[in-house]
């Protein structure tokens, strides 16, 4: 077994330098502590975690809340909690994942308890219940998801008024003026999660801008409730040529429809989708989509609360710009 001496003496550190790099108690400078992190991989040195905790009265573990709704799209969830527990096991720390519904209760269990050095919160909603809590304890914390007010907070997202914004822009730039947003399930507008909300706002205020009539409909998991709410959008406003889908289990389903109805994707309707490259790659047709850029946002949540870790208090925003990549499901509007 390696032990902490080896890593010293193949790092060029004393022994104690390694140590502050493994608890934290000290400030020890990038290049350095890289040097000592690059020797610990190299040798494969897993320090007890019993005489870690005693001596940095830390538990090197992150706790991430994330929880799993039935009316979430849980994949993507899932693919950024894999990409949180690789770079966790990179800088010594393993996760505590809390899946429940409970809100504020699963937040006073872990600062109450020290079964966690930090939290990643996932699924975060404007006026978060959980965020007061925390803001008390001072337990560092990352937020993967933008509430409405983030002073004194740090989060990690992708830029989803500029998503809304790019989408909008795009239909425009076709010469589409009808366009529909076939949206989350209701349950996840009621609770005012940040990511449709503001996925919404920068549709409709650079649809404004733009000239565009856009009407929203959120959409329930499920052939039917996809099938009524395409009947309800084409009932209401039957010139519609554009749709925005938000809502991965709808994307194959709208296009299954759209191909019933006898219209052509795309010379009869174009359809862009927000969503994971793993739904776009399983699609009918090859989708103009904006990619959700999972494992880039649970890295970057990990590097900011390892970060805090080590002393570093900077609260800050981190917005991920949003790329749109044009293929076949998008076209100039029928004349």
């Amino acid at each position: 077994m390696v032990t902490l001496a080896e890593v010293a003496k193949h790092a060029g550190v004393s022994a104690s330098t390694v140590s502050y790099v493994l608890s934290g108690k000290r400030k020890i400078s990038a290049g350095t502590r890289e040097h000592v992190e690059r020797s610990i991989q190299e040798l494969g040195y897993h320090p007890h975690a019993g005489a870690r905790a005693l001596a940095s009265s830390r538990s090197n573990v992150i706790a991430l809340m994330m929880p799993l709704r039935t009316d979430m799209y849980v994949p993507v969830m899932m693919e950024i909690a894999v990409a949180i527990a690789t770079t966790a096991r990179t800088h010594g720390y393993d996760v505590l994942l809390l899946t429940g519904e409970e809100g504020a209760p699963a937040v006073r269990r872990v600062t109450g308890s020290g079964l966690a050095d930090a939290v990643i919160l996932m699924d975060v909603e404007l006026d978060d219940g959980r965020l007061p809590l925390l803001r008390e304890s001072g337990l560092p914390a990352v937020l993967i998801g933008l509430p409405a007010e983030t002073a004194g907070l740090t989060c990690v997202d992708l830029d989803f008024t500029a998503t809304g914004a790019l989408c909008a822009e795009h239909l425009a730039g076709l010469g589409h003026r009808d366009v529909a947003v076939i949206g989350e399930a209701p349950a996840v507008y009621q609770r005012h999660t940040g990511f449709a909300e503001r996925t919404l706002d920068g549709l409709r205020e650079k649809g404004r801008e733009l000239g565009l009539r856009l009407m929203h409909r959120p959409c329930e998991t499920g052939y039917g409730p996809t099938m009524a709410t395409l009947a309800r959008i084409l009932e209401e406003r039957p010139g519609t040529t554009g749709f925005v889908v938000q809502n991965e289990s709808a994307v194959e389903r709208l296009l299954g429809l759209l191909r019933q109805q006898g219209r052509a994707v795309p010379e009869d309707a174009s359809v862009i989708a927000v969503c994971p490259d793993q739904v776009v790659l399983q699609a009918s047709v090859r989708l103009t989509s904006v990619s959700i850029p999972a494992e880039a946002m649970g890295r970057q949540a990990v590097e900011r609360v390892v970060a805090k870790l080590a002393g570093h208090d900077e609260d800050e925003v981190v917005l991920l710009a949003p790329e749109l990549t044009v293929r076949a499901s998008t076209g100039p509007v029928p004349v």
